[in-house]
């Protein structure tokens, strides 16, 4: 049975909203609704961090805590969990994250300073040690406009002089756990927004739609609300669809569900494609990382996706539903411009990849203005499988080239059962920076990606003799 309203804690309040915009944004409530101006809007894209509030949400018995950014979270999408904002976290006295960069001198002009706050609590709540590494992953989606990283970072690295204060999770977690999980459907004037709790629900409902849009994260569509200020009437958010939400292996596949956030995934990936995992701390923030999803990445069908050139070189198949379900792979996926072969009313519901042979080399090259959380100019996927100093195959895939992530078919096919060598490197980056024909705009020329996907061959051909004891003919 469906229900027309949620429920959600904001910091201690439990909150019952039916009669709102669909399309409000996290951050649109707390300002103008709720009068919590602590939550700051920098950018309204997810890319500045100034925004950035807490989730807690009930996983396995216990409070699992993640970051936010608030500008870019659809308000229905917090049912059933709490809002943590900076407001909440002072009590009595300071928390030991806003002690600690008080007397660390952390702020500047302040404006990034909630963020920063928030951010750090999500590392204190999560007890995320504060190495540099944690530091950079955990922080990198918050950008200080002053560059006063240093004291920041001091203030992280401090908080063990700071005494705990006393969690109220217990309480949380027991009014969360009463706050049932039906399906809903919220309506306001002519918008609709759906969240349903498993599969076949969902089916019924979004095969019935005339326009239906799918909601993960809202690192892709809910800029059409904050930056094109477009309407969305039918949006179905399943990130909360257990059916399409988990991970395992089965018969030498890897499965993902579409929904499931990119850091719920690390795990598996860093077990068999650790290159593929630590590519994703360059793909997106914490915060990103926290919501956005595979499926979400994929089925936006940008040519500039950075997973999409990985998933293709790995061979990988798509699990499609609706009215029936089929698989078809990722290298026949794609057919324009953000254009796909899903049909009216399908959607993605499982992405399959093959877990590799032990003489596999896998690499991925993300070739940006900014290091991190930034768009690709290039983005370069090798997948080899290397037998007797010979590519016994060879995958390249790269974003960036063309209106879809594009396979370098010439390519690979002068260097199939090829000696891995300088010389045929050489003749290789010939190939292929006439392989393509790329287009010049804001993040870069015609002539940068030409040049560029020809000197990442022989930046795999360095990695691949970096720490080699035999020396090859050239």
């Amino acid at each position: 049975m469906s229900r027309s309203s949620i429920e959600f804690i904001l910091n201690n309040e439990l909150v019952s909203i039916n009669e709102m915009d669909t399309n409000i944004t996290v951050l649109e409530y707390l300002r103008n609704y709720k009068n919590l101006k602590g939550t700051k809007e920098g950018c309204a894209s997810g890319d500045c961090g100034a925004c950035t509030a807490v989730i807690a949400e009930v996983k396995n018995n216990n409070l699992k805590y993640k970051s936010i950014n608030t500008c870019i979270t659809l308000l229905y999408t917090l049912h059933s969990q709490q809002l943590l904002t900076v407001e909440h976290i002072e009590s009595k006295y300071l928390h030991p994250v806003q002690q600690s960069m008080v007397d660390n001198d952390g702020a500047q002009c302040g404006f990034c300073t909630p963020g920063f706050v928030m951010s750090m609590y999500a590392m204190h709540k999560k007890k995320i040690k504060p190495t540099n590494s944690n530091i950079n992953r955990y922080l990198s989606g918050n950008l200080c406009r002053y560059t006063g990283y240093r004291p920041i970072k001091d203030a992280l690295k401090n908080l063990k002089k700071y005494k705990n204060i006393n969690s109220d999770s217990v309480v949380i977690l027991k009014k969360l756990k009463k706050i049932k999980s039906n399906d809903i459907v919220l309506k306001f004037r002519e918008s609709k927004f759906f969240i349903h709790q498993n599969l076949q629900s969902f089916k019924r409902d979004f095969i019935k739609s005339n326009n239906p849009l799918l909601l993960v994260g809202g690192t892709d569509l809910s800029l059409e609300i904050t930056k094109k200020r477009k309407n969305l009437n039918e949006i179905f958010y399943i990130g909360q669809n257990k059916d399409l939400n988990f991970v395992k292996v089965k018969k030498n596949n890897l499965h993902i569900g579409a929904a499931t956030p990119i850091n719920e995934i690390l795990d598996s990936l860093n077990k068999y494609y650790p290159e593929f995992a630590e590519m994703f701390e360059r793909y997106g923030s914490e915060q990103i990382r926290n919501v956005a999803s595979l499926g979400g990445n994929i089925g936006s069908a940008s040519p500039i996706g950075d997973s999409l050139p990985v998933l293709i070189s790995l061979d990988t198949k798509l699990l499609l539903d609706g009215s029936k379900s089929r698989k078809i792979s990722m290298s026949d996926y794609f057919i324009g411009y953000r254009k796909t072969k899903l049909k009216k009313n399908e959607f993605i519901k499982e992405i399959i990849i093959p877990l590799k042979s032990t003489n596999n080399i896998l690499k991925c090259y993300k070739i940006s203005k900014r290091i991190e959380d930034d768009i690709s100019s290039v983005f370069m996927s090798i997948n080899s499988e290397i037998k007797n100093n010979k590519f016994k195959s060879i995958k390249i895939v790269c974003g960036g080239m063309a209106a879809v992530p594009k396979i370098a078919k010439k390519t690979e096919n002068f260097l199939k059962n090829k000696k891995i060598n300088y010389d045929n490197i050489l003749k290789a980056q010939i190939i292929i920076s006439k392989e393509f024909s790329p287009l010049s705009d804001v993040r870069s020329s015609k002539y940068y990606r030409s040049k560029v996907v020809g000197n990442l061959l022989e930046r795999f051909w360095n990695e691949f003799n970096k720490n080699r004891v035999t020396v090859y003919d050239y």
